[in-house]
């Protein structure tokens, strides 16, 4: 009887060995699989951190990349218009250089005849009753000789042709009793000083200068005081 109540006993025991068992197997499955999840997560937060050391990385290569091309371009974009003016700047060098002697003979012709190139009139005459109405002055009437007509459109054309030289950004310059600099005025003659008059000045004045931009196109050729 006791026997078969220890054979029972064994009999019971083992289902609870077993569950004992079973739970254990089951609680160090679940430990390793915790384990294997935050492994994975560590690796996937590992290549994360690598993947955005990369797209900075490449972020800011391609940043620097965009601000040299941009400052390649700002270099490009002030390069171009400073030649640009230049090239302009030439231009207008070289017509005012060409059209100055066509100035000269115009303004030497009209001196010849008596007429002051500023105004169009004789030197020192005060303007008429006809001349001040503009249409008249333009039209001129039977009674102005031919000559004087010719001279008049001569004029015109002298007046026209500074007036567009000083657009272009040309100047005329006369140093007449200023101390003579060579750098802009060149001495064709000197003259003895007269009383109150500084050796080394220019005391007249035979053709103005012209300049551009500061830059000097023909120095005012001038007599000087010694």
């Amino acid at each position: 009887m006791a026997d078969e109540t220890r054979q029972d006993e064994r009999a019971d025991a083992r289902p609870a060995d077993a569950d004992q068992r079973e739970r254990a197997a089951g609680a160090a499955a679940e430990a390793e699989a915790q384990e294997g999840e935050r492994s994975d997560a560590a690796e996937v937060e590992q290549d994360l951190d690598a993947l955005l050391a990369d797209v900075k990385r490449e972020r800011d290569e391609y940043l620097q990349l965009a601000q040299r091309a941009r400052a390649d371009f700002e270099n490009y974009r002030k390069r171009a218009a400073r030649e640009a003016q230049d090239a302009e700047r030439r231009g207008k060098v070289s017509v005012a250089r060409e059209l100055l002697p066509a100035l000269d003979n115009l303004e030497r012709a009209l001196k010849s005849t008596g007429l002051d190139p500023a105004t169009g009139r004789l030197a020192g005459a005060e303007p008429t009753s006809e001349e001040q109405d503009a249409e008249a002055y333009d039209s001129p009437s039977e009674e102005v000789s031919a000559q004087e007509a010719l001279a008049r459109g001569i004029a015109l054309v002298y007046n026209e042709l500074r007036a567009a030289l000083e657009r272009a950004g040309v100047e005329t310059y006369d140093p007449s009793g200023e101390p003579f600099d060579p750098a802009v005025s060149e001495a064709l003659a000197t003259r003895p000083a007269g009383d109150g008059v500084e050796a080394g000045r220019v005391i007249e004045t035979l053709e103005r200068g012209y300049r551009l931009d500061g830059q000097v196109l023909r120095p005012a050729r001038v007599v000087v005081s010694e």
